[in-house]
């Protein structure tokens, strides 16, 4: 250990911390203009701020009373088995550093009446079927990388991965877990071979069951995760993709046009306000409506988000999910699936959300909490919901 390298790094860190304003843009991209701003910075000091960065916002709203660099030391702790902040300044915690997150976690009780309950926002608000205790252990470690495998390319990929000893497991015949920052773009035989998608993510796709030839809209599309596993599982499906963006929707066009998809519709649909203006009286067979939300699912990877969320903004999300739902549910057909998903954690935006559906006129066929925190992916919900005759 170099300590007068790491002391240095230690006040880039709290300057850092001091630059950057909380809600204002995500963590990586201020990390990315702050290293653009300090070129000065070497590789190894980039890694190390970066990684100091995202273990201290895994530690949430816990301990809010202690300085900045106490708080850096119990973070590094949780998150590592191995730490030079550790061990320069709290060689006692050092000692330990190897133990399991369950003795970490007993140890820092005692000594500092930690209760890992106080990092994530809201807590008590979290869905009935959430292991609340496994969630919050699992946030002290970053999520995997996770790949879908485009059909017909699963053996590329895989003679690429072995040939250049890239760990990976292989999960189901189409989905790779590999390590978060696990370089993939200098690969040139395995572009347009996979697409990044989250774990939780991939298996919402068990909840389709569309048959070829159905209508089927993919309401709040984004950058077209949700329809690019649509499309290539049911590829002779009839696809109308909108979003309220249409800076979203020119990355969706490039996604499909990577994958050689190019039956589809796309529009630009606000749907706070009545779809029929731009939809007039069409209907579908099939609605995804992976729903604006908390993101509350994924705060693993983004854990800065712990530090900013808020009952207030759990009211919106929850408003604006009802509203979106009462103005599709119009479009939907008869005795036809509309997909429920969102990638939250909170009862509220999931099985609250069920309950007002069925108001709507849908009934529930299934529906599932899809614990990523057991997997090191993305916790999500979904449920299929299907319109009752009137």
């Amino acid at each position: 250990m170099n300590e007068k390298r790491l002391s240095q790094q230690l006040r880039s860190f709290e300057r850092l911390l001091d630059t950057y304003v909380k809600g204002k843009e995500p963590l990586s991209r201020f990390l990315t203009l702050f290293f653009k701003e300090n070129r000065q910075m070497g590789s190894n000091d980039r890694r190390t701020l970066s990684r100091w960065s995202y273990n201290y916002f895994r530690l949430g709203e816990g301990l809010p009373a202690l300085p900045v660099l106490e708080r850096l030391t119990i973070a590094e702790y949780l998150c590592c088995t191995e730490s030079d902040v550790v061990a320069l300044l709290d060689p006692a915690l050092s000692h330990t550093i190897t133990e399991t997150i369950d003795g970490k976690l007993l140890l820092l009780a005692n000594r500092f009446s930690f209760d890992v309950h106080e990092i994530f926002p809201l807590i008590a608000h979290v869905s009935a079927d959430l292991d609340t205790g496994l969630f919050l252990k699992s946030l002290f470690r970053q999520p995997k990388l996770f790949l879908r495998l485009r059909p017909g390319a699963e053996s590329i990929v895989l003679k690429c991965l072995e040939r250049n000893q890239i760990n990976y497991e292989r999960i189901g015949r189409s989905c790779l877990a590999l390590e978060n920052g696990t370089k993939l773009d200098q690969y040139e035989e395995l572009r347009g071979t996979y697409e990044v998608q989250d774990r939780s993510s991939q298996q919402t796709g068990d909840y389709f069951e569309a048959k070829a030839g159905e209508k089927w809209w993919d309401a709040c599309a984004a950058s077209g995760g949700k329809s690019l596993l649509l499309m290539q599982t049911y590829p002779r499906v009839n696809l109308l993709v909108s979003d309220v963006r249409s800076s979203i929707l020119r990355n969706l066009d490039e996604r499909f046009e990577k994958a050689a998809i190019k039956d589809y519709r796309r529009k630009i649909i606000d749907l706070t306000k009545d779809p029929s203006i731009i939809l007039g009286n069409d209907t579908f067979d099939g609605i995804i409506l992976d729903a604006p939300c908390s993101g509350s699912g994924t705060w693993g990877r983004t854990p800065e988000m712990m530090q900013q969320f808020s009952e207030g903004k759990l009211c919106y999300f929850v408003d604006l999910q009802r509203r979106i739902l009462q103005n599709v549910v119009q479009h939907l057909k008869v005795d036809k699936p509309l997909i429920y998903i969102t990638c939250s954690v909170y009862g509220a935006e999931n099985e609250e959300q069920v309950a007002f559906a069925e108001k709507l006129g849908l009934r529930l066929e299934r529906a599932t909490l899809l614990k990523g925190y057991e997997n090191r992916a993305d916790t999500m919900f979904i449920a299929r919901l299907v319109k009752n005759p009137l």
